[in-house]
């Protein structure tokens, strides 16, 4: 195994430093890339954060990961990438400075756009090791997202991995053009998507589900021998929807996220500031609250409640 011109050996494990680019200053851009080989032979997995530089959660989680040494398996390789997004991550933007989403420019190009050229480094020098992933993010925009699991539900093994996982919910997602699920499928590579909390908040229920999870996958896979146990049933949702506000104003939430929804509930309240009025907002469907929008103030259109049934 070789990742940016340094060999990593069986029973090795390696900080190595990429270099994708450099800031107009000069200053080079480097990303950290940690790797345990174990000795014996087994998958390998790449667990990824920080695509989006806002999305903190996922970072935090491949901090926890690296400090506990979660990652020094006893069967197989395990690669993390705890921020992809160096640029994101310092200046709290979703993307690069270009305005591109990484996550919408695979599988990239050496001499394309800046995102392009992380993508392309993805899928050139690391996807190719790998047999399974878990693609670590979090809402944005002021969405919280109940800890969840996005997969294309109906391939076998990909469902197996989620439900290995073990969270609240496991949402039929199917693939979005460019992205690093979608691109890594074509070469028969799984990497499951993990979404947990809001973008520039930590949130430990998410964090802890997420960390939990992934050593449910490692157990599943043969690479470490215990793990904790499942918590709950993962309820498999296999279309999902979001309610918008049908006026600007006040946004006041009446139901917890992850809470189950029956049919014409009401689920929150639109208010302008001056007390003209109260619309109330009310569930379509039999469903569960899968993401709810915190900002306390809406245009009409907003995304407020994210809805699976």
């Amino acid at each position: 195994m070789r990742i940016a011109g340094q060999e990593v050996k069986k029973g090795e494990s390696k900080r190595i430093h990429a270099n994708i680019a450099k800031l107009p200053s000069g200053t080079l851009i480097d990303i950290p890339i940690f790797v345990h080989r174990a000795k014996k032979e087994g998958p390998s997995l790449l667990l990824i954060a920080g695509m989006h530089g806002d999305e903190i959660n996922g970072v935090e989680i491949m901090r926890r990961i690296i400090s506990e040494e979660l990652h020094r398996v006893t069967c197989g390789t395990v690669i993390c990438i705890p921020i992809i997004n160096i640029y994101g991550f310092i200046n709290f933007s979703r993307d690069v400075p270009d305005g591109k989403d990484i996550n919408r420019s695979f599988p990239g190009s050496k001499s394309g756009s800046l995102a392009s050229q992380v993508a392309h480094f993805l899928m050139d020098e690391i996807i190719p090791y790998i047999d399974y992933g878990i693609d670590f993010h979090t809402g944005g925009a002021r969405i919280n997202n109940y800890p969840q699991i996005r997969i294309k539900a109906d391939d076998e093994e990909n469902l197996k991995l989620a439900k290995a996982f073990s969270t609240a919910f496991i949402l039929n997602s199917p693939f979005r053009d460019k992205s690093l699920r979608k691109e890594a499928f074509k070469l028969e590579k799984r990497i499951l998507v993990f979404e947990g909390g809001e973008s520039l908040r930590l949130r430990k229920s998410a964090i802890d589900e997420g960390i939990n999870g992934m050593l449910r996958v490692m157990n599943h896979l043969g690479m470490i021998s215990q793990a904790p146990d499942p918590t709950q049933v993962s309820a498999i949702i296999d279309v999902s929807s979001w309610i918008r506000a049908r006026s600007a104003g006040l946004h006041f939430a009446k139901v917890r996220n992850g809470s189950a929804v029956k049919k014409k509930q009401i689920l929150g309240v639109v208010s302008d500031p001056f007390g003209s009025y109260a619309l109330d907002i009310k569930s379509p469907v039999d469903g569960f609250i899968l993401g709810l929008n915190n900002n306390p103030v809406v245009n009409r259109g907003d995304a407020l409640f994210h809805i699976g049934h």
